[in-house]
């Protein structure tokens, strides 16, 4: 009985399927916190098998911001014309246009930015730490940390999500291809800023 009280709560809290929250549970041996860890893990899972196959459905959502003055166009891709007119897909579309807007990102991946974008940026930083007098291989990490930080901050799937920063816009959307059961993808975005 008491397990079933369990079962119930985890589906409350992930929105996975109840059949998929009982498995855990009882593979947990009833601790919650334990399913929960068993879930994320299955997700993930789940989303890595899932990532090669192809997403040609989909919607464009937007959003434009109370002040009107900023606005966001995504196109999210999903396999099936089933899972784009699903209600949790399309608020999870909507979700990260409002996070486009917030947050600002120039790319959907780190490896969508162009080279010589990351030239200048190394330029600019060399420009500083060598003024510092530190010796040249300690320069160079100084450089690759920072440009690290630097790919992160302006990539969508790198950064703090805007509704919960303890996890990235990538784990978020990995979180969605475990519930619905179907690859997402970001295919692109554009945001207007006036």
């Amino acid at each position: 009985m008491e397990n079933i009280e369990k079962i119930k709560e985890l589906r409350q809290i992930t929105g996975v399927s109840l059949s998929l929250c009982k498995k855990a549970v009882e593979e947990a041996e009833g601790d919650l916190e334990k399913a929960k860890e068993l879930l994320r893990k299955w997700g993930e899972d789940l989303a890595s098998k899932k990532s090669s196959r192809e997403t040609g459905e989909g919607i464009i959502d937007a959003y434009i911001h109370s002040n009107k003055k900023i606005g966001v166009l995504i196109e999210l891709r999903c396999e099936t014309d089933f899972v784009a007119r699903n209600e949790e897909f399309q608020k999870l579309a909507h979700d990260l246009a409002m996070h486009i807007a917030a947050m600002g990102p120039k790319y959907v991946k780190e490896e969508d930015i162009p080279e010589e974008e990351l030239n200048k940026e190394r330029e600019i930083y060399k420009e500083q730490f060598e003024k510092t007098g530190k010796p040249q291989e300690i320069i160079e990490k100084m450089i690759e940390g920072k440009l690290k930080k630097y790919k992160e901050s302006i990539s969508l799937l790198r950064q703090p999500f805007v509704k919960n920063p303890k996890k990235t816009v990538e784990e978020v959307i990995k979180e969605y291809i475990a519930k619905l059961g179907e690859n997402i993808s970001v295919k692109r975005f554009v945001r207007f800023e006036i």
